[in-house]
């Protein structure tokens, strides 16, 4: 889906990253119609979340299953026809060319589209050194992207201080979904490369996913109100 295309609702991806389906459809109901479109990851999807994704996909709202898939081809292949039957939106996968592959092979005749994860969010320089990486972030994003885009990837997910770079390298065939999205004053967390919601739009991320800063704000509708039309007027 090319950028103009993209519904600007739809551009603020709420994580759900709670303990339970109680809590996500309590959060759920609390944000209404301010959010369409949810993160579920590791947290909630072993806790019973993937059929809370089901549903939420037949009620009109877009899902993504956030697991980071990565294992031998077969296995990431059945795991992503599985994932496409609940009728997401998005997936992620370890952004390693087998792993990419399997996983785009698997998703076609659905709707699912595949997010390569090039570095977290929460690695910088060192800790990729420490992990026996010998390229930085930037020149590790910078190759996964190349290789995801010449295997036929929906997209990427990299922190917002890479968005620029990818732009430049996939243009605008591929999407970009940026975490480690922190409003002004907000804490940053476990996250270290981060950016605003304004500046990440700017930068040219496609989607943005938001956490905590919408989850635990004491009024979590005002929070996520507050960053969709921070959304809508970085892209006046």
């Amino acid at each position: 889906m090319q950028p103009a295309d993209i519904d600007p609702k739809d551009r603020l991806i709420v994580a759900l990253d709670l303990p339970g389906v109680t809590e996500a459809e309590a959060m759920i109901a609390r944000l209404g119609d301010s959010v369409s479109f949810y993160k579920i990851g590791y947290q909630l999807a072993y806790a019973g979340g993937l059929p809370l994704a089901q549903q939420l996909a037949k009620s009109g709202k877009k899902v993504f299953i956030d697991l980071k898939l990565h294992d031998i081809g077969n296995t990431v292949a059945r795991g992503v026809e599985s994932v496409a039957k609940l009728g997401a939106t998005f997936l992620t996968v370890h952004a390693y060319p087998q792993t990419m592959k399997a996983a785009v092979e698997a998703r076609q005749g659905s709707g699912l589209k595949i997010l390569a994860v090039t570095v977290l969010t929460s690695y910088d320089d060192g800790d990729l050194h420490a992990a026996g990486y010998r390229l930085n972030v930037s020149d590790l994003v910078e190759a996964r992207a190349q290789q995801a885009q010449v295997l036929g990837v929906d997209g990427l997910v990299s922190s917002p201080e890479e968005a620029a770079a990818l732009r430049k390298i996939v243009g605008h065939q591929m999407n970009l979904v940026t975490p480690g999205i922190r409003p002004a004053g907000a804490a940053t967390g476990d996250q270290k490369r981060i950016m605003t919601p304004a500046r990440a739009i700017a930068a040219g991320a496609d989607y943005l996913v938001v956490g905590r800063p919408v989850t635990e704000a004491a009024d979590p509708k005002a929070a996520a109100d507050a960053i969709q039309a921070e959304i809508k007027q970085a892209l006046v």
